[in-house]
């Protein structure tokens, strides 16, 4: 059988394929299990494969390289343009087969184990973070509504631990102690996984040199550094640092038109995940600028007077993911720029 391209649209356990030959006419569309996808492209002559890409194309990707195919992972927004009419699994696989043999179509790096395996301290311990934030949350609020309040942060909850452990507040009823003890105890656990992971991560920090000199920016931490390595494998696939940043989501978005540029907000589009790293980092470089601001670069002090905290983090956060880019590709130290004192 001749087949020129396919397309694939992945599911827990429906796969649905779509393949055309050479005069672009189709020759094989039907529905398989999970377990009959693998043999069907062993059968098959090598060709290009496009997948929608989500949580389980990296893997699919990885195996049908190995039977010689090529495989290209096609962000979702830019499938949804060949989609014909309606929704269903049968058009979902003839736009991804359409898609995937346009020329301009923009494609999403396929991760290796290896990359998945590094990412994956960092996605949970996430996770638990924002479940530590939900239970703390319950517990200061179940704890309000009997007149028990703490000052914000981590001291003000660590008192009102106490009080839980204690058990001797009278203006709590015996029976609340009991449900109170179940959230404070599940805090606990969370606490003792995010602990853990954070040792995993800071082995790999320690291991490989590129994230101990990235840790070098002003901003750039060891969970920044280590998630960046772990996600950009081959940083030489951008062709500058701004096209890192934009990749990251860290630009305006535009709506331009009749030759006049029109720049909005940014556009929140990419890996959510490095850029709240780095506009958390810009936002605490910020903070310590205000305290001292001889520390630190003319650049940003003259920033902070014109514009806004939030537009002034968000162009630092940008100015940092493109130092990043050069460290990795040129493999150099960081130098800190003329210092405000020194200028």
């Amino acid at each position: 059988m001749q087949v020129n391209r396919s397309g694939i649209d992945l599911s827990k356990s429906s796969f649905q394929v779509h393949s055309i030959d050479t005069e672009e006419k189709p020759v094989i569309t039907k529905k398989l299990r999970r377990s009959q996808v693998l043999g069907l492209f062993e059968k098959l002559p090598p060709h290009l494969i496009g997948i929608e890409a989500c949580g389980t194309a990296h893997h699919w990707a990885r195996e049908l390289g190995k039977l010689g195919h090529t495989v290209r992972l096609i962000p979702a927004r830019d499938v949804k343009a060949y989609v014909k009419r309606g929704k269903n699994d049968a058009a979902d696989a003839e736009a991804i087969c359409e898609a995937v043999g346009r020329p301009g179509v923009r494609t999403v790096p396929v991760k290796s184990e290896a990359q998945q395996t590094a990412l994956l301290p960092h996605r949970t311990r996430d996770l638990l973070i924002r479940q530590r934030t939900q239970a703390s949350n319950a517990l200061r609020a179940h704890l309000a509504e009997f007149g028990i309040v703490a000052a914000q942060g981590r001291e003000g909850f660590k008192a009102l631990l106490v009080i839980v452990d204690a058990a001797s507040d009278p203006r709590l009823p015996a029976a609340a102690y009991e449900v109170l003890r179940v959230l404070a105890g599940q805090v606990s656990r969370i606490e003792v996984g995010i602990a853990a992971l954070e040792r995993q991560i800071h082995a790999q920090f320690r291991a490989n040199p590129d994230c101990r000199r990235l840790e070098t920016i002003m901003g750039v931490g060891v969970i920044t550094a280590t998630a960046l390595v772990a996600t950009v494998h081959d940083p030489k696939m951008f062709a500058a640092g701004r096209d890192l940043s934009a990749w990251i989501g860290l630009v305006p978005r535009q709506e331009s038109t009749a030759g006049k540029p029109r720049l909005g907000p940014i556009s929140k589009q990419g890996d959510r995940y490095l850029r709240r790293l780095f506009i958390t980092g810009a936002h605490a470089v910020i903070r310590q600028a205000r305290l001292k601001p001889e520390k630190h670069d003319p650049w940003l002090i003259e920033l902070m007077k014109r514009k806004s905290t939030n537009l002034a983090a968000v162009a630092l956060a940008n100015k940092m993911a493109r130092t990043a880019w050069a460290l990795l590709v040129n493999g150099e130290t960081y130098r800190r720029p003329q210092l405000v004192a020194a200028a």
